[in-house]
C-alpha cells in the first residue's frame, strides 16, 4: 500500500484502503478482547481507530499528542464513514498527570464553575469546543456579509478618554498619569469612521464594569458593531441588521452541520423581513414601541393603573418582562425575535436622536431573541448644535468630548448603527441559561483567570 503524506480527516472517505499519516490527541481508549478502540480528537473531528498492537497501545495514554500511520477502512458506522486502523504511532507528547475532569464522555458532568476553572482542558471535550466552532461560523457569516454589502472593517482604541455610554460602569486605569479608560464600545470612533468610508464594522473587545452577578452579564465580552451612512430612517439599520443574522444562520445551516447536530440545535426561521403591523403578523419580525410592550405585558399580567405607570417609568424591561414578552409573541405570531423600538430618552446615551414627533422617545431599538436583549441600535444625532444642545441639557462637559464634536462641526451624513453581544446571540442560539457558556475565556466580578 502507498504511504500518504499528512492528510486533512474530512479528506479520509476519498482514502480507503490506503495507508495514511495523520495527527491529533488520544480521546479515549478502550481495551478489548484481543484489540484496543480508541478516539483520536483532531482540529474538528474525532476519528474512531482500532489497534492490535498491545506494545504499542501500552505506550500511548489518553491525551498523548500523536503522528499515528494507519490504514482507512470503510465503517458506515462511524460518523465519518471511516475508521482507522492503526499501525504504528510516533508519541510526540505525553501527559503527566491524569486529567482533573473526565472530558472525553458524551456529557460532562460537572459543574459550570469546574468547567471554568479547568477551561484549557474541557474546551477539548467534543461538544465544548463545538459550541465556539458554531460562534466562528456566526462571524463568517456575518463577515460574509458585510463584505458583500462593502462595508470596511476597522479596529478601533481599547483605551480610551471618555466612556461612550457613561455612568457608572467604566473602568478606570492609570495612562501615564492620566486618567483614561477601558471602552465600553466603539460608539465614537465607529461614527467618526462613517465620515470616511461610509459604511464600517468592528468586532472587538466590549468592557463594562457592571457589578452583576448574573447569567446574562460579562465584564468583557465580544461586541459586533456597524455604523452606516446616508440613511433615511433607523429601520434600515434593523433591516440590515436582519440580513446580517440571516448570513450568519445561513452560514451554520451550510458549513456547521456537524456541530448543529453534536448539541441538537433547532436554528430559529428569520425571513428577510419585519413587520411593523405586529403583533399580528406571523413568519416576519414584530416590531412594537416601548410603550406598546409595556401595555402587552400589562395586559398579560393584568396590572392596575398605577402598577402600569411605575412599570413605564423604569424606562426599560425587567430580565423577566424580556422573557415574558418573547412567550407571548411566539405565542402569537411564531417568532423568536422582537424589535422594539422608541426607548425613552431617559434610558438612552446623549449621541442617539429623538423623536421629531415626540422628543421624549427616541429613533432607537433593542432586538430580544428568546427572551434576552442581544442588540441595541438607532439613529445618531450628526447635527452639530442639535448634538451640543442635547449634550448641554445633561450637563455634559463639552471640552471632554472636543474630539467627538469635531466630526459634527465638519459635516456628517445622517447615519445610525448597532452593536450585537456576540456571547449572548451564541448562548441563546444554543439555549443555554448562563452566557457564560458561551464565553472562550468568560470575565466576570468573579473570575480573572485562566
Amino acid at each position: 500500500m502507498k504511504v500518504k503524506k499528512e492528510i486533512e480527516i474530512s479528506e479520509l472517505i476519498n482514502h480507503i484502503g490506503e495507508r495514511v499519516t495523520v495527527h491529533g490527541s488520544i480521546y479515549k481508549i478502550r481495551k478489548m478482547k484481543g484489540f484496543y478502540f480508541c478516539r483520536l480528537r483532531t482540529a474538528r473531528d474525532v476519528i474512531q481507530c482500532v489497534c492490535d498492537r498491545q506494545e504499542l497501545m501500552e505506550r500511548l495514554k489518553e491525551e498523548a499528542c500523536v503522528r499515528v500511520t494507519a490504514e482507512v477502512v470503510k465503517e458506515e458506522r462511524a460518523k465519518t464513514g471511516v475508521e482507522l486502523h492503526i499501525l504504528s504511532a510516533v508519541i510526540l507528547s505525553r501527559p503527566l498527570e491524569n486529567m482533573p475532569v473526565v472530558i472525553n464522555q458524551k456529557e460532562m458532568n460537572t459543574s459550570l464553575e469546574n468547567k471554568l476553572n479547568f477551561r484549557p482542558l474541557t474546551l477539548r471535550n467534543e461538544k465544548e469546543r463545538a459550541i465556539f466552532r458554531i460562534q466562528e461560523g456566526i462571524l463568517r457569516g456575518f463577515r460574509r456579509f458585510f463584505e458583500e454589502e462593502h462595508f470596511v472593517e476597522i479596529h478601533t482604541p481599547k483605551i480610551v478618554y471618555a466612556g461612550a455610554e457613561g455612568g457608572a460602569n467604566i473602568f478606570r486605569l492609570d495612562y501615564f498619569g492620566r486618567e483614561a479608560y477601558l471602552a465600553q464600545s466603539p460608539q465614537f470612533y465607529k461614527q467618526m469612521m462613517v465620515g470616511v468610508f461610509e459604511r464600517v464594522y468592528e468586532v472587538g473587545p466590549v468592557f463594562r464594569a457592571e457589578k452583576h452577578d448574573t447569567a446574562r452579564h460579562l465584564n468583557e465580552y465580544t461586541g459586533v458593531d456597524f455604523e452606516m451612512g446616508y440613511i433615511e430612517s433607523f429601520r434600515e439599520i434593523m433591516e440590515t441588521e436582519v440580513k446580517m443574522l440571516c448570513h450568519g444562520l445561513d452560514m451554520l445551516s451550510r458549513e456547521y452541520t456537524r456541530e448543529l447536530e453534536l448539541l441538537e440545535v433547532r436554528l430559529p426561521e428569520l425571513p428577510e423581513g419585519f413587520d411593523t403591523n405586529a403583533p399580528s403578523a406571523v413568519g416576519t419580525i414584530p416590531v412594537l414601541k416601548f410603550a406598546e410592550a409595556k401595555e402587552l405585558l400589562a395586559q398579560e399580567l393584568g396590572l392596575g393603573a398605577a402598577e402600569r405607570e411605575h412599570s413605564l417609568a423604569c424606562h426599560d424591561f425587567e430580565p423577566e418582562e424580556e422573557k415574558l414578552l418573547s412567550e407571548i409573541i411566539r405565542r402569537r405570531t411564531g417568532s423568536e425575535f422582537l424589535f422594539v423600538t422608541h426607548y425613552p430618552a431617559a434610558k438612552r446615551p446623549f449621541y442617539v436622536m429623538e423623536d421629531p414627533e415626540n422628543p421624549e422617545e427616541t429613533l432607537s431599538f433593542d432586538l430580544i431573541f428568546r427572551g434576552l436583549e442581544i442588540t441595541t441600535g438607532g439613529q445618531r444625532i450628526h447635527d452639530y448644535e442639535m448634538q451640543v444642545e442635547k449634550m448641554r441639557r445633561r450637563g455634559m462637559n463639552m471640552e471632554s468630548f472636543e474630539s467627538y464634536l469635531m466630526m459634527h462641526k465638519h459635516g456628517m451624513p445622517p447615519h445610525g448603527g448597532l452593536g450585537l453581544g456576540l456571547e449572548r446571540f451564541t448562548a441563546r442560539l444554543l439555549n443555554f441559561d448562563n452566557v457564560r457558556q458561551a464565553a472562550l475565556f468568560p470575565r466576570d466580578i468573579h473570575r480573572l483567570t485562566p
